[in-house]
């Protein structure tokens, strides 16, 4: 009212300034705002078993292992007592909502007797009680995020346990609107959305380091062996038995030659009633050539065929 008086936007009303002794109770209704819980900075606990925060999460459908609703009471004195015996300390007191599973008769008769202050939050404030109910939501979310991994199917979508967020594909806005277009890949169907949380799939970076796994390329061409021709290598394959398996275990031997006949290596069979090295390539001995290595060995290349299909 003042505003409008000061900047002459209603006529007829004399300039005079309104004051209200007390508060504005209409103002209060239309305007009140909830107060805010301000993080606690320090913590004012120093001693264990100083101060318990109890509270439960539900309703569910699923009967828990620790015991149900009506049997809080004895699960509590039963926890109190087993606490104050091993930690050798005592409990002086315990936080909880003002649900009937913690403010009952057996609660109190049970604080009474043990000297425990219990405190309770006011209703309809959970921040009062933010250390258990931070708690229980993330034991909540954990619990969702490994049923959604395992992909296990969970039916009752009012649940706690049912997932918060659905696969879809984005396809782009909304005309007019904030909202996105997106296939829900559940249901197949095409529905617009707002609360969309793109995922980005990036392509992996190539390795900077050495190639993984066995790079035979690389490695045959450290050998600097000479190029075989395809001939040789249908020889090579066919003197190393083809396609049957059986011979595979059979492979070719091959002289390593030196021009100094001392140095020279040969893997064969020797004779040992010729001085002469020989190398012989099939089964039957006398159906192969003869191959002599040493200063006697001859200059021209020696092509030795054979019809066996192994060594």
């Amino acid at each position: 009212m003042n505003h409008l008086v000061r900047n002459g936007l209603v006529t007829g009303v004399p300039k005079l300034r309104f004051t209200v002794a007390d508060d504005c109770m209409p103002c209060k209704k239309g305007k009140q705002q909830r107060k805010s819980h301000k993080p606690k900075l320090q913590n004012s606990i120093d001693t264990p078993l100083e101060l318990l925060h109890m509270d439960l999460f539900g309703p569910i459908s699923i009967r828990s292992i620790g015991g149900t609703k009506d049997e809080t009471a004895d699960i509590l004195k039963y926890l109190i007592l087993s606490l104050e015996s091993l930690c050798k300390l005592k409990v002086r007191r315990i936080r909880s909502d003002n649900e009937t599973e913690f403010k009952n008769n057996l609660m109190e008769l049970f604080c009474l007797k043990k000297g425990i202050r219990h405190e309770f939050s006011t209703p309809y404030t959970p921040q009062q009680n933010g250390v258990a109910e931070r708690k229980n939501r993330t034991l909540i979310e954990t619990a969702r995020t490994m049923l959604s991994d395992a992909k296990l199917p969970y039916k009752d979508r009012q649940s706690k346990f049912h997932a918060k967020a659905v696969e879809g594909i984005f396809l782009g806005y909304v005309a007019n609107s904030p909202c996105k277009r997106v296939y829900n890949i559940g249901t197949r169907t095409f529905e617009e959305w707002f609360d969309v949380d793109c995922s980005k799939h990036s392509i992996p970076p190539e390795p900077t380091g050495p190639t993984r796994g066995f790079d035979y390329d690389a490695l045959f061409k450290s050998f600097n062996l000479p190029d075989l021709s395809a001939v040789d290598a249908a020889n090579v394959y066919e003197l190393l038995g083809g396609d049957n398996d059986s011979s595979f275990s059979t492979r070719a031997t091959v002289p390593i030659v030196t021009p100094d006949s001392n140095a020279a290596s040969v893997s064969g069979t020797h004779d040992s009633d010729n001085s002469e090295d020989v190398l012989v390539v099939g089964d039957d001995a006398q159906a192969n050539p003869k191959i002599t290595v040493g200063n006697e060995a001859p200059a021209d290349p020696i092509n030795i065929e054979s019809s066996s299909s192994g060594t």
